[in-house]
């Protein structure tokens, strides 16, 4: 397996020549990089101008591994080819790297450049990445790949040291500055040396951590930034969260998450890229049909929530994290499912954690350090078997899953206070659809033993502990008590409730079957009218196709194949021939696993429009060129002969609708990790216009 490595923006408050000169007195040695023996220099050369100097060394490597593998290898040196491309008048170093030992066993390349900040001339950006392909090492790969990435992991920690400690030593003999290169013909040189400026530069980068701006999604992260935001990451941590974001940044079209919740994926799967990349794209999709961007703004809390849902914020913990009051045991669980119905209660806790998210942001920015959880008091006096309801249970368990798939590592700490005799029952039943990271946040007291040593005020300031916890702090989260029972709804209420709840989204599901495609009529009674459509292809590779007819077809109907379930339907009769009964106005289009395709057509005729999506079966051969990953496969179990979309169409008049003339589908993007990379295509048969 190849392993990746690119790490931050790193920012040196000082011009490129000041950091090129610190850098050349690492050669040949330096006692600063114990594996770092010595170095040769294979060739040199420089332009006539002297602008451009290239110089190729053959290094000598100690590696720190067993005695025992070095003597299986044969060797007690590893020796590498290092590259150094210095371009005095664009202000560039670019360094490449490849392993000479063991090349037909072990590839190994790495590229690292210095170059001048873009908007600060007296600043310089170090950027680095490298693979390395273990192919085979005597039987001892895995032990070879876990030396070679500790090792070039600790290397790259203290790399920055290595250049400061350089450029305190060029310090103390005086030199400050180096005067910029300039061609041999240029008149007019400075002279004298100047200050190196201290004024911080606008932009992204920044010298102390405490200075440090959001990156905004087009931005590359930088080291200061990562630190302050989003906390202490070690080098291959760094590489793991860069990665995984510029994969985003590249397949993903539509909001992007922030970096805090990209990082929230990453150690939720012990920073597995593939493991939280497939994660975080089934949340975008879920995100995306529900809208839970927009929940926040959206969402009604309906009064009844107001004056029996027992929970809510209020204030901080001792970490700065946001604290959320849940008295369970005071709240009528039954009472609120039966009034209100699973699907709202599930709303409500969703817009708490949209909520936490919020809150999280706001106290990293008021108290100056990464907060990306938040911590949750539940108070359990009064549970008893009421709250074993098994409706009530089974909600519980439902809200459960939908938060710890699609807000992992939001929880920081979880202090359950006076747990009565019934809660073993409770804890039985929710405890294995908990994530172990997550049970290991549960802190348990029973009785009165929060208020003693190792209790609540280990965790929270007395000044915010509830009165109702025998703290002094007033706290306005709700008593709860019973819901008056003629609050509640009949069973057909309740079920037609939450079916308007669970349906109350743009983006509809469909099942697309080989041999029973899905269509969708449109009908069109002015000529110019602009079809409108936005998909993704969840599951399984399929065909896009557009079809018009002047003949009304036949009512939909609607497919029903043994063991196979979803809504499908077709429109086109079967006893229609193409070319006569109906036409195809586009191009069919093949949209894989994964893409998000997004895109319009203008009507020249009215009549009766057919969105077609069928089974397109996938030749053998072509499945090497996906990026497809075993453990994914493993978990998907997708049915060979069942392909799944998630679509929202929109019928707009040609003077209300903004696009630009263009392809079917120029606006084409993956949201899976099993997607190809970003594809476009310029095949139409007339004029269309797709959104971007």
């Amino acid at each position: 397996m190849v392993q990746k490595y690119q790490s931050p923006v790193r920012v040196y408050k000082y011009p490129f020549e000041l950091i090129i000169a610190a850098y050349q007195r690492r050669f040949p040695t330096s006692p600063l990089i114990p594996i770092f023996v010595h170095s040769d220099v294979i060739s040199e050369s420089s332009s006539e101008d002297g602008a451009t100097h290239v110089i190729e060394r053959r290094c000598t490597l100690d590696v720190d591994a067993p005695r025992l593998l070095k003597r299986i290898a044969g060797v007690e040196y590893l020796y590498f080819v290092q590259k150094n491309t210095l371009d005095r008048q664009q202000r560039t170093l670019h360094i490449e790297a490849y392993n000479e030992s063991f090349s037909s066993r072990v590839m190994v390349r790495e590229h690292c450049s210095y170059t001048v900040h873009p908007e600060n001339e007296d600043w310089t950006c170090f950027e680095q990445s490298a693979s390395m392909d273990m192919k085979s090492f005597f039987g001892f790969e895995s032990t070879a790949e876990k030396i070679a990435m500790r090792q070039y992991a600790a290397s790259i920690k203290k790399g920055k040291e290595i250049v400061e400690y350089y450029l305190r030593e060029l310090e103390e003999e005086g030199i400050t500055f180096i005067p910029c290169w300039f061609p041999p013909s240029t008149s007019t040189k400075p002279s004298s040396a100047r200050p190196v400026p201290t004024s911080r530069a606008p932009g992204r980068a920044h010298s102390s951590p405490a200075d440090a701006l959001p990156a905004s999604p087009e931005d590359k992260l930088d080291a200061d930034y990562i630190r302050r935001y989003l906390g202490e990451l070690n080098p291959l941590q760094e590489s793991c969260l860069i990665r995984l974001r510029q994969w985003l940044q590249e397949t993903h079209k539509g909001k992007l998450p922030k970096d805090q919740h990209v990082l929230r994926f990453l150690r939720s799967r012990d920073f597995n890229l593939e493991k939280a990349r497939e994660a975080l794209c089934q949340t975008l999709t879920w995100r995306k049909q529900h809208q839970v961007d927009f929940l926040l703004d959206t969402w009604a809390c309906p009064q009844l929530l107001h004056d029996y849902y027992a929970g809510g914020w209020h204030h901080h913990d001792k970490d700065g994290r946001p604290l959320y009051i849940l008295r369970l045991g005071q709240m009528d669980t039954k009472g609120l499912v039966r009034a209100l119905g699973e699907e709202c209660l599930l709303r409500h806790v969703l817009s708490i954690n949209e909520e936490g998210l919020r809150r999280c942001e706001e106290n990293t920015k008021l108290f100056g350090r990464p907060i990306s959880c938040w911590s949750c008091v539940v108070d359990l006096e009064g549970l008893n078997m009421r709250h074993l309801w098994r409706p009530g249970v089974k909600a519980l368990l439902r809200i459960i899953e939908v938060v710890e798939v699609n807000y992992p590592e939001t929880l920081g700490r979880l202090l359950i206070l006076r747990a009565p005799r019934v809660f073993p029952v409770l804890w039985t039943l929710i405890s294995p659809f908990i994530d172990e990271n997550t049970r290991r946040k549960f802190l348990i007291y029973a009785g009165n033993d929060y208020q003693s040593s190792g209790g609540l005020l280990d965790y929270i300031s007395s000044e915010f502990i509830p009165d109702f916890l025998g703290g002094d702090a007033q706290c306005d989260v709700p008593e709860g008590g019973l819901v008056p029972k003629t609050l509640y709804h009949t069973a057909e209420e309740q079920e037609n409730q939450e079916l308007k709840l669970f349906t109350d989204t743009i983006y509809k599901t469909a099942s697309v079957f080989k041999g029973a495609p899905h269509e969708l009529l449109v009908e069109i009674t002015e000529c110019s009218s602009v079809i409108t459509w936005d998909f993704d292809v969840v599951r399984g590779d399929i065909i896009f196709s557009i079809f018009h007819s002047k003949r009304a077809p036949q009512p939909p109907r609607r497919e029903t194949l043994p063991g196979l379930g979803g809504n499908n339907q077709q429109v086109i009769d079967r006893s229609w021939t193409l070319g006569q009964d109906f036409s195809m106005v586009e191009t069919a289009l093949i949209c894989r696993e994964g893409e998000s395709i997004q895109g319009s057509h203008v009507t020249r005729w009215p009549g009766f429009y057919i969105l077609q999506w069928r089974f397109h079966n996938t030749p053998s051969c072509s499945a090497s060129t996906l990026s497809r990953v075993d453990d994914v496969l493993a978990s998907l179990q997708v049915s060979s002969h069942k392909c799944k979309i998630m679509f929202y169409t929109e019928v707009l008049q040609s003077a209300d609708f903004r696009g630009s003339m263009s392809s079917l589908a120029s606006s084409h993007s993956g949201f899976s990790q099993l997607s190809g990379a970003t594809t476009s295509s310029t095949r139409s048969n007339c004029s269309s216009i797709t959104s971007r």
